[in-house]
């Protein structure tokens, strides 16, 4: 059988999904074709978002890991972890050693306010929020300490709810999640009494789930509110925008009728959640010492036509601690086409195109480098498999110098030669000798197993569950590589 050699840089969700389905759809071909698949990460450990995105305490999601793990364990898919794109390894080198590339890096840059006072101390993306909570090796276990009582979180997403949840819900619950041990420690010290998560637009607009909006008003001991005036849908909305999609979005619906149960809550003596519409950010406000002491909002509204603009009135609200949750970008990766205004790598189905238009031979991409931050987690599994529909299109019928036609069409990959599945190459990365020059050690899966199993003996030596995680990236690669 052929042998089809695919690296894949990037083990979140999108990276594995791609890698199941290059597995599944090459030997389901006319003429099957065997795939060695090498998934590569900076990180020691894989799993991406599932691992450092998803909150600790939404563990139905977090058992997609369970899923992704059977992935890496089948015998067609290697792990190399800790192994940088760019670094130590380039463009140039993965083109050299395999048949194809996918690029899956995901989103891992937020948007900017870009307003002034964004760079105080005490003012932060919450992307860098949630990795620290989520234990993220590139974040400092002790980065954040939370005694501010009043907290900004700018933006009405799934992940300023995850944000705003965190902080508000009762530390006690989050002990048997895994957060990691310092994490929790901080939380427990937290002195957070008041959460206030704005939306620039109205609440027709926002784009959390019911599901996760509802979650707000199910924690314990906490006074979740809503302003009615700003829940009215022709309140700030003269074009009639925000009613049409009420009453053509069920999850616009779903969202206004939880909300609506909290316009008349009474504050009771635990923390309380403020849900805030038609509200930008136009400065945030230091305080004497230079630190963050609160956020300048300006109103806005939609004009009769359409238009959305700020009303010119102000008013300041009191925050010690302001995240901002206003989206994620993909950052370029070295070498790699990309497109600077929509931040994604440019591609056809998949196929990455060059500055002209035209594919380029053996690279592909998947996930939310190439769509962009939208979906769910699951979404890109049928992202992945557009993408590897792509590719095993471009090897049918192998190569045809005669053929300058441009794609889509078969054979614009090298074409595996007969028998190379049988030759022992497969045991070892492609990579193999690059890396070794380059003194480069891959993390295996093995080598990640450790990390796991020390992760489920620190939960049980702390009484916490199943797992708790290694705070920090000394921690990690000590369990990766004892006395290495």
């Amino acid at each position: 059988m052929r042998m089809l050699r695919v690296a894949v840089v990037g083990s979140g969700p999108a990276g594995l999904y791609t890698a199941e389905a290059l597995v599944k759809q090459a030997a389901a071909l006319p003429a099957p074709v065997r795939v060695q698949v090498d998934v590569l990460d900076r990180l020691p450990t894989p799993y991406g978002l599932v691992r450092y995105g998803v909150a600790p305490d939404h563990k139905s999601i977090k058992s997609v890991a369970n899923y992704l793990r059977r992935v890496l364990e089948s015998p067609d898919v290697r792990f190399l972890g800790g192994v940088r794109f760019g670094a130590d390894v380039t463009r140039e080198d993965l083109a050299d050693s395999y048949d194809a590339v996918v690029y899956a890096t995901g989103a891992m840059r937020d948007r900017r306010l870009a307003i002034p006072g964004e760079d105080l101390p005490g003012s932060y993306a919450a992307t860098d929020f949630v990795n620290w909570y989520c234990g993220h090796p590139d974040l400092d276990p002790e980065a954040f300490t939370v005694d501010a009582e009043s907290v900004a979180v700018i933006g009405v997403g799934n992940v300023a709810v995850d944000v705003a949840r965190i902080l508000a819900r009762d530390v006690e619950e989050l002990a048997e999640t895994d957060v990691p041990e310092p994490v929790l420690a901080a939380l427990r010290a937290s002195k957070v009494r008041e959460v206030h998560m704005i939306g620039r637009r109205g609440p027709a607009h926002a784009k959390f789930t019911t599901k996760e909006l509802r979650e707000l008003g199910e924690l314990p001991g906490v006074t979740v509110s809503v302003d009615p005036a700003e829940l009215d849908l022709t309140g700030f909305d003269a074009s009639g925008e925000s009613a049409e999609l009420a009453e053509s979005d069920r999850r616009v619906r779903g969202n206004l009728v939880a909300m609506r149960e909290w316009m008349s809550a009474t504050a009771g003596p635990g923390r309380r959640l403020r849900v805030r519409f038609w509200l930008r950010p136009v400065e945030i406000l230091p305080s004497s010492s230079g630190t963050v002491r609160g956020v300048c909002l300006e109103r806005t509204h939609l004009t009769s036509d359409g238009v959305f603009e700020g009303t010119g009135e102000l008013e300041t609200l009191e925050a010690q601690l302001v995240l901002r949750s206003v989206g994620y970008q993909s950052v370029p990766l070295p070498g790699v086409p990309f497109d600077d205004r929509s931040h994604v790598v440019p591609n056809a189905s998949g196929r990455v195109l060059d500055a002209s238009g035209v594919p380029l031979p053996g690279e592909y991409v998947a996930g939310w480098l190439k769509r962009g931050p939208t979906g769910v987690i699951g979404t890109n599994k049928s992202d992945a498999a557009e993408t590897v529909r792509a590719l095993l299109a471009d090897l049918a019928g192998g190569p045809d110098e005669r053929d300058t036609a441009a794609l889509p069409r078969p054979g614009l990959l090298r074409f595996p030669d007969l028998g190379s599945a049988g030759d022992g190459d497969h045991a070892h990365s492609p990579l193999a000798g690059v890396l070794a020059e380059r003194g480069v050690q891959p993390v295996s899966y093995d080598e990640w197993l450790r990390i796991e199993s020390a992760e489920a003996e620190l939960a049980r030596s702390l009484g916490r569950g199943e797992r708790v995680k290694l705070p920090g990236s000394d921690a990690i690669w000590s369990a990766c590589r004892p006395g290495g």
